[in-house]
């Protein structure tokens, strides 16, 4: 039976970092599976008691891996590493930007599988305990090869239609779980990258307004300095300088016009990049958006399975019942396949007297 409240898988540590993937003809080259560095994150399923590792690129899930105590981590340079994936048949490489960063993910991985070896032991003991359960519960011996009373045999085939209609509504559910488990993961770890990036821009755009002021203090002076230098240009014609002092006042005001161009620039290129995070910060309230209807979706979709799960247990409580009055048919017959027996041994010594 599937649990009546199923819990998000949450995200316990992210790094980023460069993917790699072996070559799977060679066996001994890299390929790039990320043109650029992505988020690689440690997600935790408290459902299942599950540890995987997840990096999306765009729409494409670069890496879905399941933790298992087999896995290790080997540190092959200074900021590379690699692990051997043996479900998806193949060795992936993370190429960090420091020597701190690979050092961090590797401590977290060795976490990461040991609390899987622990949940694997723990399953383990649980499923020793409902074997033994299973093989303390009373056996039924099975009903004689040929029977010719309609009631039981009725009832066997009803029993092994609830079999298969049981089997076919738990598929369906693992298909649900499945698909409602892999969206709900893309979109957030879509929604931890555009986090990221939010940070990173909110950063830059405070670094840019605290530089654009300073840059505005600068062009303001270097306004009244212009005006100042046009002034003495101004004041020197009127009493005739030299020739070489207007090259000199003309050069530097020359200079001041251009610097002043070059910080105009700027302020524009700054303008536009604070157009571009309010762009970003509009592909974040999509994905926050997208995220609720997904968590609206996956209230539905436990709705329905808690739904799924009552009638699987009353289907199931039909079958035992099925079961008993199957066991009392057949516990029935065979008192009556034994009574005709005595009779009809006892008719073999009538007629042989």
């Amino acid at each position: 039976m599937f649990p009546h409240h199923r819990e998000r898988e949450q995200p316990i540590f992210s790094a980023r970092a460069h993917v790699f993937q072996i070559d799977p003809t060679t066996k001994r080259n890299w390929i790039p599976a990320s043109k650029h560095a992505v988020t690689v994150s440690f997600f935790y399923d408290a459902t299942r008691n599950v540890y995987r590792i997840i990096s999306v690129g765009g729409t494409k899930a670069i890496i879905n891996c399941t933790v298992t105590p087999s896995m290790t981590f080997t540190k092959t340079s200074q900021k590379f590493g690699q692990w051997a994936d043996s479900r998806a048949n193949t060795v992936y490489g993370l190429g960090f930007a420091t020597e701190q960063q690979l050092h961090q993910f590797a401590e977290k991985f060795k976490e990461v599988k040991d609390a899987a070896r622990l949940a694997r032991e723990k399953s383990q003991d649980k499923e020793l305990a409902n074997t033994a359960l299973t093989i303390a519960a009373p056996q039924f011996s099975q009903s004689p090869p040929v029977m010719c009373v309609n009631g039981p045999e009725d009832k066997l085939f009803r029993s092994q239609s609830a079999d298969i209609t049981l089997s076919s509504e738990k598929e369906r559910i693992k298909k649900m779980l499945s698909e409602g488990s892999i969206c709900e993961m893309n979109l957030e770890a879509e929604l931890f990258t555009l986090q990221d990036s939010n940070s990173k821009l909110v950063a830059a755009l405070h670094e840019a307004n605290a530089n654009v002021e300073q840059w505005k203090k600068q062009l303001t002076a270097y306004q009244e300095e212009t005006e100042r230098l046009r002034d003495q240009v101004a004041d020197l014609e009127a009493h005739g300088p030299s020739d070489l002092l207007k090259d000199e006042l003309t050069q530097s005001l020359e200079e001041l016009e251009a610097l002043l161009k070059a910080k105009d620039e700027e302020i524009h290129i700054l303008q536009s990049k604070k157009a571009e995070y309010h762009e970003m910060e509009h592909q974040r309230d999509e994905a926050i958006h997208r995220l609720r209807e997904m968590e609206m979706r996956n209230s539905d979709l436990e709705r329905r399975i808690q739904n799924t799960e009552q009638n699987l247990s009353n289907s199931l409580e039909d079958r035992d019942r099925l079961d008993t009055e199957i066991q009392r048919a057949i516990e029935i017959l065979d008192i009556k396949i034994f009574d005709l027996n005595d009779l009809r041994q006892s008719l073999v010594k009538l007629i042989d007297k």
